[in-house]
């Protein structure tokens, strides 16, 4: 380190060697290769999905989808929306979330400020004494006083410091898309437990009004058998059908129960504190618009936070790489300095030094090649979990395109399934009445439309959970400027 210390006067000699030592700092970094690493462009991705189904193509020239932020508002359920307006405030998780981006936040206010001067102020009072020198005994006690300012600001030549800005800035962007994309989760698994609730309730309303019939069957082959016309094993058929629906009865009300605890934990409640009124109805799947490839790498925030994080890793090669140049730091110290406190700050008592300092690491062991091939490697692994994370995302739209369309065709079919198995019950029921066939026809005809009532409830269910993944993939949309101001609020 260069030093240069003397009363508070000009020194042209000092200066010139400074200014000579700075000139030659600037000379090596020309040396030096800065040059900065590029992250790598993502695959190309295909121009239209495989599984296109009920959607309209759309071509290059189509405009932003129409699905709005809060895409559970089309399905047009009361309920849901209050639900969806109550998450986001009680939501643990996101709570949890919004705390990691508040810590990155502050690492890239820490890597910013790491750029710009520090100021330091000093403060000693010091009693001692020494040897003389020229060894003929010690000096008596003294005592020193100082008061002094310090000022130092490393300079970047090597890009150390920026590069470390450019992935701390990187990481904040992948800390609030992280929040966006937990936020999208959440809502998306609040809508489809919510859904699973509704089926619950429709199955629980099917079951009681299965029951209702069971019940009617049974008085009806209970008076037949007193009567002479029927056998005991028409009654005991009949019993068991009716105990068998109430035990599904009860099953489905445990399962209803359970849904509802979970929405509550979801909206950060307490299980007791939410009681939802059943309505036994599942709102009608909504039509869901054209969307292109490229607009889901657009809008998904899972896949703009692999990107952040790729460009992050990238930054931390170009920090390793800074690491085989010197540092360079430019300090400067003023202040007073005297035996007592009176008079300290009188002129004599000045002091003042200014120059920079130097150091480079000449031997490291490896370090810094290790340093190196580590951050190229935590770059590789960052694009790989990229492209994994564009594939994932692919996947599974187009695993709900074809979900939409089959289970459409698969509801229909359901539909009709369904409307022969209420008119073969009800020919059937006739029959028995008049004594043309046994009760085990009925009980056979009474399980073929019960299951095939609570098999379209599960097909609609099925729809309804394709759906608001569809509709997630393309409403993940993202706000920086509201996640930054949340973050700054810390809400």
């Amino acid at each position: 380190m260069t030093m240069f210390s003397r009363p508070m006067q000009a020194h042209p000699s000092a200066l010139t060697t400074l200014c000579t030592a700075c000139l030659a700092a600037l000379m090596f970094s020309g040396c030096a290769n800065t040059t900065r690493v590029a992250a790598p462009e993502p695959d190309p991705v295909p121009l239209s999905f495989k599984e296109i189904g009920p959607w309209q193509q759309a071509d290059a020239g189509t405009q932003a989808v129409t699905v709005p932020d809060q895409w559970w508002q089309l399905f047009n359920d009361p309920v849901l929306d209050d639900l969806q307006s109550r998450l986001v405030v009680g939501n643990q998780n996101l709570h949890a979330v919004l705390a990691q981006v508040t810590q990155a936040r502050a690492a890239l206010s820490s890597n910013q400020a790491a750029r710009l001067p520090t100021l330091g102020l000093n403060a000693s009072a010091t009693r001692g004494d020494s040897l003389n020198s020229d060894n003929s005994g010690s000096q008596p006690p003294r005592n020193t006083v100082s008061l002094s300012g310090t000022a130092a600001w490393e300079l970047d030549l090597w890009g150390r410091l920026s590069h470390g800005v450019e992935g701390a800035q990187a990481s904040y962007q992948a800390s609030l898309q992280d929040l966006a994309a937990a936020r999208l989760s959440a809502q998306s698994t609040l809508a489809q437990t919510y859904f699973a609730l509704r089926t619950a309730e429709a199955q629980q309303a099917l079951i009681e009004r299965s029951i209702a019939v069971y019940q009617r069957s049974l008085e009806l082959t209970q008076a037949r058998h007193q009567s002479g016309v029927a056998p005991l094993t028409d009654v005991l058929q009949a019993q068991t059908q009716l105990r068998t629906a109430q035990a599904q009865g009860i099953e489905a009300g445990a399962q209803r129960a359970q849904l509802e605890h979970a929405i509550a934990v979801l909206l950060g409640q307490a299980p007791s504190t939410l009681s939802l009124a059943a309505t036994a109805g599942l709102p009608e799947a909504p039509t869901v618009p054209s969307l292109l490839p490229s607009t889901l790498l657009e809008r998904r925030p899972d896949i703009n936070a692999s990107a952040q994080r790729v460009r992050a890793a990238y930054a931390q090669i170009g920090v390793a790489r800074s690491a085989y140049f010197p540092s360079i730091t430019l300090g400067a110290t003023a202040g007073y300095r005297n035996s007592a406190l009176e008079g300290l700050l009188s002129a004599p008592h000045r002091f003042w030094s200014l120059g920079p300092a130097l150091a480079l690491a000449l031997f490291d062991g490896g370090a810094r090649r290790a340093a190196t091939e580590q951050a190229q490697a935590s770059a590789d692994q960052a694009t790989a979990n990229y492209r994994q994370t564009v594939l994932n995302a692919l996947q599974e739209v187009e695993d709900n395109l074809v979900l939409t369309a089959r289970l459409r065709q698969e509801a229909d079919l359901q539909r009709e399934a369904l409307g022969f198995a209420l008119r073969n019950l009800e020919i059937t029921q006739d029959q028995y009445r008049v004594g043309t066939v046994s009760y085990l026809n009925v009980v056979t005809a009474q399980s073929t439309a019960l299951v095939s009532e609570r098999t379209l409830l599960d097909v609609r269910a099925r729809q309804l959970t394709a759906a608001s993944h569809l509709l997630r993939n393309i409403a993940g949309r993202w706000d920086p400027a509201q996640d930054e101001r949340l973050a700054a609020n810390g809400q």
